[in-house]
């Protein structure tokens, strides 16, 4: 059995009454979870309405009961990790603990340049982003002052008041496929790794590479949760089917680990991941104000691959 959640881009044109109405159909459809993007813009333009995600996930803490949620992925780039610590702790508080917390290094060149951050080039960003996890699981994880002194991140004498009511706080999420730095970092920090639009045959590879690096870090592999976000071209038709694929070769599309076609199929798919070692997975919904398919979706595919 897997377990089924839904993945917005935060950036795409979502807004409040979109958000609002996606969020109250995942928790009465079914879906186990609802998880979003943090970005300024899409990687390309036109700019499109775009909810900011601290603000959305605490409304959606309070206005729903059932739904795991969080950010796939908060970047430190642009997010600053005692801050994102410390929201984080309050959001998975107010929402009696639910919140995955997803951090990442940050990838996306226009929105830095557009709104004046640093992203830095590969090598130091991961840096910089490994700096970050080093902050941010300290200050929840420890019931002590901490400190720690880096070359992107300082803190001293740090402690979050109130402590998290979970223990250690939110899980921590990392996500991407990255063999050479990734996955060390899931294996020392996180509680669940992320994998992105990976066929199946792909995620088994990655997910032995990361149990031999989860024991040589001195931890267990059942300790980290595995999960993957994927795209979707689902249609209740095999015109509907074509639509959403937009030109794309559908074939393609399934090689490159994305979900698409009709609910049989796409349960099919999805239960392959799951023989895979796919605990959990994450279906990217782009059409935001396509409720009658997520509810097609929900009631023929859902059924398939969660009973």
């Amino acid at each position: 059995m897997i377990e089924v959640a839904l993945m917005l881009e935060g950036q795409d044109g979502l807004t409040w009454p979109r958000w609002q109405r996606l969020a109250r159909a995942a928790e009465e459809l079914g879906f186990v979870g609802l998880y979003r993007s943090d970005h300024y813009t899409n990687a390309n333009p036109p700019d499109k309405e775009s909810l900011e995600l601290w603000v959305s996930l605490t409304w959606l803490a309070s206005h729903t009961s059932k739904l795991e949620f969080g950010p796939m992925v908060s970047p430190v780039s642009f997010r600053e990790p005692t801050m994102t610590a410390r929201m984080a702790a309050a959001v998975d508080d107010l929402s009696g603990g639910r919140l995955h917390l997803g951090l990442g290094a940050g990838w996306q060149e226009r929105e830095h340049r557009n709104f004046g951050h640093q992203l830095l080039e590969k090598g130091p960003r991961m840096d910089r982003f490994a700096e970050g996890l080093e902050v941010i699981t300290r200050l929840l994880r420890s019931d002590e002052p901490s400190s720690y002194e880096g070359r992107y991140y300082q803190i001293h004498d740090a402690i979050l008041l109130p402590r998290p009511q979970r223990p250690g706080g939110p899980p921590i999420v990392i996500g991407g496929n990255g063999p050479r730095r990734t996955l060390p970092l899931v294996a020392r920090y996180a509680d669940e790794w992320n994998a992105v639009f990976l066929p199946p045959a792909r995620f088994v590879e990655l997910n032995e590479q990361l149990d031999k690096l989860i024991a040589a870090a001195g931890r267990r592999p059942e300790q980290v949760r595995r999960t993957m976000m994927t795209g979707s071209f689902y249609g209740r038709d095999d015109a509907e089917v074509q639509a959403q694929l937009a030109g794309r070769n559908k074939d393609e599309v399934k090689a490159r680990g994305g979900l698409v076609g009709t609910a049989d199929e796409v349960a099919a798919q999805i239960r392959a991941l799951g023989e895979a070692g796919v605990q959990r997975v994450m279906v990217q919904w782009l059409a935001l104000d396509d409720i009658e398919r997520l509810e097609h979706f929900a009631a023929h595919v859902l059924p398939q691959v969660t009973g």
